[in-house]
């Protein structure tokens, strides 16, 4: 894609600092609107739900307009009609793979994939979004929490 990822509009690596990456208040809730409608389509109106695993700023792709596609459907799950909406499914299976800080806390106690862990991916997207910190960050080791940090903003 013509403007590459979102990863690289939030994040500039050290390669990239010298370029002028910012995104405006407006560019930032189109993309967020973009993934929603991406979510809302692969959950509710495909013939069987899909489910991505791996929603992260990564794998948002800004075409020349900056309009945001979700891209990297490599963990993606398709699902029935019994288990789309159905988070409290478990699984003996280690199954669920994705990245730290955005998969839903219920991947780790072996929850099976659904739409929640999606939304919840999403979440943290927002969040990382308009605070400007990755769910991982550094920060974030000591009792500071994103969601704490994310108030204290």
């Amino acid at each position: 894609m013509a403007n590459g990822n979102l990863e690289h509009w939030l994040h500039p690596s050290m390669n990239e600092q010298n370029q002028s990456k910012n995104l405006t208040l407006i560019q930032r809730l189109s993309i967020a609107v973009d993934v929603a409608s991406a979510l809302n389509y692969l959950h509710n109106s495909c013939e069987k739900s899909i489910v991505h695993c791996d929603l992260k700023p990564s794998n948002i792709l800004l075409d020349d307009d900056m309009n945001a596609h979700v891209g990297d459907f490599g963990l993606a799950r398709f699902l029935s009609e019994a288990t789309s909406s159905c988070s409290q499914s478990h699984t003996n299976s280690p199954s669920i793979k994705g990245t730290i800080g955005y998969l839903a806390p219920e991947y780790g106690m072996g929850a099976k994939a659904s739409t929640f862990g999606d939304i919840y991916s999403d979440g943290i997207l927002l969040l990382e979004m308009f605070i400007g910190k990755k769910p991982i960050d550094e920060i974030f080791n000591g009792s500071l929490s994103l969601h704490q940090f994310a108030k204290l903003a």
